[in-house]
């Protein structure tokens, strides 16, 4: 099988041609980009029988280069690093995937299946994957951390709890985040997504998640993983008023 890389990363590109000497006899490399203009160019150039496709790249997606495409008839096998939105749009199509760093086995068997199988995607799966990427896309938002950026769906945070100078970023199914912001500058992060809500000088909550109401004072938020949360005096009556809204 005749097939073309196209990954931005060229330590991926020389990885993944080594494992596929090694490996996968059959597969010989004709050609390698470094975006998706280049891939477009080479796939019309070689007619490939198959492609390895890094789904993120800069300039194109890979997504977005399938759609340069009037048909698709080659094989394709998408590469990606940990991108659970990516990887959940794909496998929600049944199409086949390899995660960075590329396990050798997965590889074989990925390999196999391309041989024996048709796993050449259809223009509306493609179409579909990039309208939830687009989706998901507006709801993401990158976190400073001291290791750098850590992109996050909106739509998981749970609460984020401030501490002074550092504010902790509680999320859905994942360890807490740390950041070095004021609670007033997240909650300046955030103004755009109408679920969060500064509930307490301490606490902005995310809306989607409040399971109860204890009455009190201020009263107590509970979240759906129980965390519970006292409300400021001064915003009971906005907040018991956000859920009565029609």
């Amino acid at each position: 099988m005749r097939a073309i890389i196209i990954d931005d990363e060229n330590h991926c590109v020389r990885t993944l041609k080594w494992t596929l000497k090694q490996y996968c006899g059959e597969v010989e490399v004709v050609a390698v980009a470094n975006n998706g203009y280049e891939g477009v160019t080479l796939i019309e150039q070689h007619k490939p029988d198959i492609i390895f496709l890094d789904v993120e790249m800069p300039l194109m997606t890979g997504i977005d280069m399938l759609l340069q495409f009037q048909k698709i008839d080659f094989k394709v096998i998408f590469t990606t690093a940990y991108d659970q939105y990516a990887i959940n749009a794909i496998k929600l199509h049944a199409l086949d995937y390899l995660l960075k760093p590329i396990d050798k086995d997965e590889l074989i068997e990925a390999v196999q299946k391309a041989k024996s199988g048709d796993v050449k995607p259809s223009l509306k799966k493609i179409q579909e994957i990039q309208q939830s990427q687009k989706a998901e896309r507006l709801h993401r938002i990158g976190l400073p951390t001291l290791n750098g950026l850590v992109f996050v769906n909106t739509n998981d945070i749970v609460c984020i709890i401030g501490e002074g100078n550092y504010s902790h970023f509680k999320i859905k199914e994942q360890p807490k985040i740390l950041l070095s912001k004021k609670l007033k500058e997240v909650e300046e992060m955030l103004k755009d997504y109408s679920n969060f809500y500064r509930i307490h000088k301490s606490f902005i909550i995310n809306l989607s998640y409040v399971s109860g109401y204890v009455r009190g004072e201020g009263g107590t938020v509970v979240m759906t993983d129980g965390t519970e949360i006292a409300v400021s005096r001064n915003k009971k009556d906005e907040f018991l008023e956000l859920f009565n809204r029609p």
